[in-house]
């Protein structure tokens, strides 16, 4: 009997499935998201095209189901638009989370990094909502009072399909994303004044913040919204719900490393303090975070399947493997793509290891840091690229402590429909442990010169 459905709206694909009462996901339908235009730090694309091929993948994954089943729906963070209330039409594209165009409003409130990264449990970067929507209120002076009016209205990308699916009738948003914009207070659950005030965003123009679950909202479609969570939180809902002894990598178009937090556990060294979801009438669940930013794509190129673990630390170059800039804990955009030597003379298969050095690296020191602080029984791999072996033997080498390949890949949207159907992980069956097959002795090495390396880096001056 089918329990839920649900709905991950990604970056680079767009997915639906089915989820019976066991948690098994079935008429999993994949097609790509819209191409991101991604020029001079700006990461747009046709956020109509984007709804129309979301509402494609919905209607084929549902279109012999009857009765239909609650609806789980689970968005990339902190990409947005905003749009006409009127006709609908979008006034700008579809604002990706990597876009960099907030970098100098991020710059003009360097000062009061602190009180923003205390209130909403997130560094002062350009990733987020509000920075980029900052810029673009500036750049353009008619539109504030468009936005105020409710003429305009400015949103994620959650709020634009919730309003669309449902008619104009609801202007909503969910606590997992809100959390993601820096004008939410994550311990009050609201947006906050003082934070609308700092980025110049008026507080009246955001949606109403909700529950994650509980929506019961009847849509145009004839399903029922139930919930709607960010993305990750959706893959580590289906992982390890309320377990602090285990972390999740989660590695796809960006990678996540995420620990859940026991109440009242602040984040530590940097890292990002994380609202998970909310149950209806129930305190928000959280978690630390560390990211890695654009994996996917510095990979793309190269042909990382053929990559085995034996090919790693053949050489002294260092790499990081991030295009959109160094993630959390370091938020640092001015290194990114980089290697540490010259690799014209590398073949592609060379130069796919060293961004798979980089990647297995950033993971390992982000898990031992988790570690130190409060021993780790278990790291769970999810997402596409955690498939490869490469980066499953070679995590599982440098971090000590047992590595589990999740069989289930598609975590986003089996979290999202557990969500959706009530239910919860009590344990995961389909965990494989990862054994390493032939050891590379080298590697353990390397990662320690690395960390010399990163650490180097990282106390020269902004570029």
């Amino acid at each position: 009997m089918i329990a839920a459905a649900s709905l991950d709206l990604g970056s680079t694909s767009i997915k639906a499935a089915l989820m019976d009462a066991s948690g098994n996901l079935s008429c999993i339908v994949s097609r790509p998201a819209p191409a991101i235009n991604g020029q001079r730090g700006r990461y747009e694309s046709d956020a109509l095209q984007y709804v129309e091929t979301a509402d494609q993948v919905l209607a084929q994954c549902l279109a012999d189901t009857n009765p239909k089943p609650p609806l789980g729906l689970c968005s990339q963070r902190s990409s947005f638009l905003i749009w006409d209330n009127a006709s609908g039409q979008p006034v700008t594209p579809l604002i990706s989370w990597q876009d960099d165009r907030g970098a100098s409003c991020c710059d003009q409130l360097h000062a009061s990094a602190g009180i923003i990264q205390s209130k909403t449990g997130l560094r002062l970067t350009p990733y987020y909502l509000a920075p980029k929507l900052s810029v673009l209120l500036q750049q353009n002076p008619l539109w504030p009072q468009k936005l105020i009016t409710g003429e305009w209205l400015a949103g994620t990308l959650d709020t634009f399909l919730i309003w669309r699916w449902t008619d104009k009738q609801y202007f909503i948003t969910d606590a997992s994303m809100a959390a993601r914009t820096l004008l939410m207070d994550i311990h009050q659950l609201q947006w906050m004044e003082d934070l609308c005030k700092l980025f110049d965003i008026p507080r009246s123009i955001l949606p109403a913040i909700q529950p994650s679950t509980g929506f019961n909202l009847l849509l145009k479609n004839g399903l029922t919204l139930q919930a709607s969570v960010g993305d990750q939180s959706a893959a580590l809902i289906a992982s390890l719900t309320h377990s602090c002894n285990e972390a999740l990598v989660n590695l796809g178009t960006g990678g996540f490393v995420i620990r859940s937090l026991k109440s009242g556990e602040p984040a530590f060294g940097g890292y990002l303090q994380t609202l998970v979801f909310q149950n209806r009438n129930q305190p928000a669940q959280f978690a630390i975070e560390g990211t890695l930013n654009s994996i996917a794509a510095a990979l793309a190129p190269y042909p990382v399947n053929a990559c085995s673990l034996q090919d790693l630390a053949t050489n002294d170059i260092f790499c990081l493997a991030e295009p959109s800039g160094l993630g959390a804990p370091y938020f640092r955009s001015d290194w990114g793509l980089y290697f540490s030597q010259p690799v014209t003379h590398l073949s592609r298969q060379q130069a796919a290891s060293l961004l798979l050095e980089a990647i297995i690296f950033r993971v390992t020191r982000i898990l031992e840091e988790f570690h130190r602080h409060t021993p780790l029984t278990g790291v769970l791999l999810s997402g596409g690229l955690s498939a490869l072996p490469c980066l499953q033997q070679g995590i599982a080498q440098c971090i000590a402590v047992p590595v589990f390949h999740l069989q289930q890949q598609e975590a986003s949207l089996q979290g999202a429909a557990m969500l959706a159907a009530g239910l919860t992980v009590t344990s995961r069956t389909d965990r494989q442990r990862i054994v390493i097959e032939q050891t590379n002795d080298k590697l353990g090495k390397k990662y320690r010169q690395w960390q010399f390396w990163l650490d180097a880096l990282l106390k020269s001056p902004v570029k």
